[in-house]
């Protein structure tokens, strides 16, 4: 079960067993359509996407502190690589 898209689908889901279901705060179970929960997409995903694949911040650092303008305007623009690559949702 994909908990994170239960919660947010079903703002009164209170806890989720993966094999007895999921359960309101007064311990009722809650219909959950699977369709929905498998078609959900985490709109915070590209956060995660993001994080795993930006150059390591030393890279960064270590250009100011030579003075190498080559090294830090590669590192931007692989930051913005992975950017274009992840984008925002739109809303």
């Amino acid at each position: 079960m994909n908990h994170k898209a239960i919660y947010a689908l079903y703002p009164n889901v209170i806890t989720i067993d993966d094999t007895a279901g999921a359960f309101d705060a007064n311990g009722n179970q809650v219909t959950i359509d699977e369709s929905a929960v498998n078609a959900w997409t985490d709109p915070e995903q590209y956060k995660y996407n993001r994080a795993s694949e930006y150059p390591d911040f030393k890279d960064y650092l270590d250009g100011i502190v030579k003075g190498d303008q080559a090294q830090i305007d590669k590192y931007i623009a692989d930051c913005q690589a992975v950017k274009a690559k992840y984008p925002k949702p739109t809303e």
